[in-house]
């Protein structure tokens, strides 16, 4: 079920998080006001950016976030008997209406050390909020950065199909992979659940299974297929039967090599579908069996008026076997005077990679639509984003992780993030600056330093400035539309588009500069 849709998600935590609420509340700092941040720091994949996404399942969750008596039974039960009562009390008024979120906008490109969200309110709440919000965030955004590495990989004309749900990890990983794949830039999806509740397309047609269940032309019940305009039905079988003899002829295959089984499953399902059919090949023997009998098919369906909409292939070498898919098809289309049949799209499947496609590509092929299933939905590469969630203010001081892990410092003091962009319209710097700094302007210079390295500073001239995070959540309730599923996916798309392509390199990338401000140095 879809995490945003449950009523409440107040103790998806650990308990950690309720423990050290008690201590807060025991010391008489429950109210006090904090800032966290969550962020990641290092970019995916070994990449040079990542989409912020969840954003929307984050809000659902704020707006439900309460208590129940079971669950203040059930922490009764799980923390120490030393725990007072009046606690448990308190824990029932607690909810989100004191809490403000800022984020970037979803399908957002961010970049490390940069906030994806600003969470203010009391010290006790925000502290609760932690483990959820970093779990609607990490995967979501995670998985669609992979999307997105797919769709840059195939170019903009080849249509993705998002397959992983049976390789997800659970059904709310599966729902989730095809929500923010979609973002991401995937077209469509073969999870009927996510078309229902997220308005995606559903996609698909046969398995295997299907081609494998027939063994001979007399399973073929009925026989019978109306003419697209006409009104007497047609022997089909025989009229696809009749097609084969021809095909076999026209590609030099000897006759007995083609199954009968395969012939008789393209032809059910024919009947069942003749607007909508498309042929699994490679069940037996791709161009002994499975094109001779899809062609056959295809042109029995073309002589009563009807036109084939696909072919796929589901294993082996699908670069290759898509560029002989091609020909076979150009064969028929030029021996028996159809010309629409050469532009039959070819779809395939069956573990595509970031590598596969990448080789695919740099070779050239004949693929149309390319179904991605486990290298997308479980991320193989990298297999969480590692967002963390960093206390940066309490009653107004600023506060600093120190540890001799140097990537894991925090940046102190609640920010506004601005991003720079250059005269050709791309985003060249995100700057962090104190909420109390001056912020920068249009053409004007400003010095900035690296995070942490005041020494290496250095003076830039944005020709337009944005304020990157946006009040989304305030006084319990979403305070700002939120756009549609295909307006976030839009959204992703602009934003990767203005995006230097050094920083979207697959191999070393450029790192992008996330700097703040010089001390003195214009702002």
């Amino acid at each position: 079920m879809e995490l945003g849709r449950r009523d409440s998600l107040a103790l998806l935590t650990d308990l950690y998080q309720v423990t050290m609420a008690y201590g807060y509340w025991r010391a008489g700092r429950q109210r006090e006001p904090a800032t966290f941040e969550l962020f990641f720091r290092r970019c995916p994949f070994q990449g040079g950016f990542a989409l912020g996404a969840g954003l929307a399942e984050c809000l659902a969750f704020l707006r439900a976030f309460r208590l129940r008596e079971p669950d203040i039974e059930y922490l009764r039960s799980v923390l120490p008997s030393t725990t007072e009562e009046a606690f448990f009390d308190y824990l029932r008024t607690v909810d989100a209406s004191d809490v403000t979120v800022s984020s970037v906008p979803e399908g957002s490109v961010v970049f490390a050390r940069v906030p994806l969200l600003q969470v203010k309110g009391p010290l006790l709440v925000v502290q609760l909020l932690e483990t959820t919000l970093l779990c609607l965030v990490n995967y979501a955004s995670l998985v669609a950065t992979n999307a997105a590495r797919f769709r840059m990989l195939a170019g903009p004309d080849k249509k993705l199909m998002e397959l992983g749900l049976r390789r997800a990890q659970g059904p709310d990983g599966g729902l989730s992979a095809s929500k923010y794949s979609y973002i991401g830039g995937f077209d469509c999806t073969s999870n009927v659940l996510a078309g229902k509740l997220f308005g995606i397309p559903v996609r698909g047609t046969m398995a295997h299974s299907f081609i494998m269940s027939f063994t001979s032309l007399e399973e073929v019940q009925p026989r019978n297929l109306k003419p697209l305009d006409g009104e007497e039905p047609v022997d089909f079988l025989s009229l696809a039967e009749s097609w084969v003899s021809q095909v076999c002829d026209s590609l030099q295959v000897p006759p007995d090599r083609v199954n009968r089984g395969e012939l008789a499953a393209f032809v059910s399902y024919a009947i069942a579908f003749p607007r909508h059919f498309q042929g699994l090949v490679d069940t037996y023997c791709i161009m002994g069996s499975g094109m001779p009998n899809f062609c056959a098919v295809a042109l029995a369906l073309n002589q009563l008026g009807y036109r084939a909409i696909g072919i796929r292939v589901d294993s082996g070498d699908l670069g290759k076997q898509s560029k002989e898919i091609r020909w076979v098809l150009r064969t028929c289309s030029a021996n028996f005077q159809v010309p629409w049949f050469v532009t039959i799209p070819i779809a395939v499947s069956s573990d595509v990679s970031e590598r596969s496609l990448e080789v695919w590509m740099q070779e050239g092929n004949e693929i149309d639509m390319i179904g991605i299933g486990t290298n997308l939905v479980t991320c193989p590469l990298q297999s969480s984003l590692g967002c963390v969630y960093k206390l940066v203010t309490v009653n107004g001081c600023p506060k600093l992780k120190l540890t001799e892990d140097e990537e894991k410092m925090t940046i102190p003091g609640s920010k506004v993030v601005y991003r720079l962009w250059d005269a050709a319209g791309l985003a060249f710097m995100d700057l962090m600056a104190l909420e109390e700094e001056q912020p920068p302007r249009a053409g004007q210079a400003v010095a900035v330093h690296l995070l942490g390295r005041s020494n290496e500073a250095r003076r830039v001239t944005p020709t337009a400035v944005e304020i990157l995070h946006r009040i989304y959540f305030k006084d319990g309730q979403v305070c700002q539309a939120l756009p549609s599923l295909m307006e976030i996916k839009s959204h992703a798309h602009n934003s990767l588009s203005k995006l230097s392509p050094a920083h979207k390199r697959f191999q070393e990338p450029e790192p992008y500069q996330v700097r703040e401000p010089s001390p003195g140095g214009g702002l």
